[in-house]
């Protein structure tokens, strides 16, 4: 497992240095008056397609001939879901490049890649540990097909939502891939401990440029790699393992999951289209309410800077989620609870920031 990280971590810092040095024409082409632009300058944003890279190589060499990295993941096997994966992620480099991508066409990219995946790979959503929605699945069967394609197809999406400043995405990924490879080797499942275990090296390669420096940015691209591949590793480790409660990769994913659903509906309160981009999730408030101001003559400087102290802010936020699902992963009403506790704070800690009531020592 090891030697796949460092292949992959390899293969992304050395594709990722690549593009940064190579495609920063494109940078041009991102408006500087965005809303959700927190940095100065034109910086690439062909991350993602570094993290692919990496990911990609090191998952056909996990199906090496004679399984050297004792996966049991044939590389065709590799090969079907990279091609599967494709168009999204393809979609989403497609709109890192122009910005001439639409919201619209990215969204039924990732479902239709997402459709692809639970046909091919036979995946669906069976279990929902409530009694009642497990009762019309089963008189209903392409329900469980269906609530796996808008999972696969919509998390891609919420992970582009808390894409917002350096280090943020990529951090939560690793976070949230290094608990499900825990959980699939206690149930004894190295094929996907081994698929997530290979995006943590290519995400890590992806960060060693991306933070505190802030050289390339990972894009729609990445986002929808780590969105895709979480998501698949997710449904298949619920519906290959009864023993996994399927609330664990609900509270394991909850903040960029909530963060998009409470997006839509502040946004569906002030009359706006959800795909409307603006500047005030959960990170933004931080970033504008929280961090200080650093001390510079440098506006670049000091514009990089509190985009990288905005982050470990939302770290911790997310390991909130992370850590007791690790805790609990076979207990379903101990991951309901702290499902709703975390949907709770979350609003709560919302309301303090937007109304200024935030406690000093956390200001400090």
């Amino acid at each position: 497992m090891i030697a796949l990280i460092l292949i992959s971590f390899v293969v992304s810092a050395f594709a990722v240095l690549v593009f940064m040095r190579r495609a920063r024409r494109h940078a041009r082409r991102y408006a500087a008056d965005m809303p959700q632009r927190f940095h100065k300058g034109h910086v690439p944003r062909l991350g993602g397609a570094g993290i692919l890279l990496g990911t990609g190589v090191a998952w056909l060499g996990a199906g090496w001939p004679g399984d050297p990295f004792n996966t049991n993941w044939p590389a065709s096997a590799a090969a079907l879901v990279l091609l599967c994966m494709a168009p999204s992620v393809l979609g989403g480099i497609a709109e890192d490049v122009t910005q001439r991508v639409s919201v619209r066409y990215r969204l039924g990219l990732t479902l239709g890649s997402a459709l692809l995946l639970c046909w091919l790979l036979g995946l669906g959503v069976h279990r929902t540990g409530l009694g009642f929605v497990d009762a019309g699945m089963r008189a209903l069967p392409f329900m469980a097909v269906l609530l796996a394609v808008l999972a696969i197809g919509g998390l891609p999406h919420a992970f582009n939502i808390i894409d917002g400043y350096n280090g943020l995405a990529g951090a939560v990924a690793v976070l949230v891939c290094l608990a499900i490879s825990h959980v699939a080797l206690q149930v004894g499942d190295r094929q996907l401990a081994a698929m997530v275990l290979c995006l943590v090296g290519a995400t890590m390669g992806f960060l060693m440029w991306n933070y505190p420096s802030g050289r390339i940015f990972a894009g729609d691209g990445g986002a929808y790699v780590w969105g895709m591949v979480i998501a698949v590793a997710c449904v298949t480790l619920v519906q290959r393992h009864p023993t996994v409660s399927p609330w664990f990769p609900m509270l394991l994913l909850i903040y960029p999951v909530w963060e998009t659903l409470f997006s839509i509906y502040r946004k569906m309160a002030r009359g706006q289209s959800p795909g409307h981009a603006d500047a005030l999730h959960f990170h933004q408030l931080i970033f504008r309410r929280i961090v200080r101001v650093a001390f510079t003559d440098d506006e670049a400087r000091q514009l990089l800077a509190r985009n990288n102290r905005t982050s470990p802010y939302l770290w911790m936020f997310a390991a909130m989620s992370v850590v007791p699902a690790v805790l609990f992963w076979r207990n379903t009403m101990a991951l309901m609870l702290c499902s709703l506790l975390f949907v709770t704070t979350y609003v709560v800690a919302y309301l303090m920031i937007v109304r200024f009531k935030v406690p000093r020592w956390l200001r400090h």
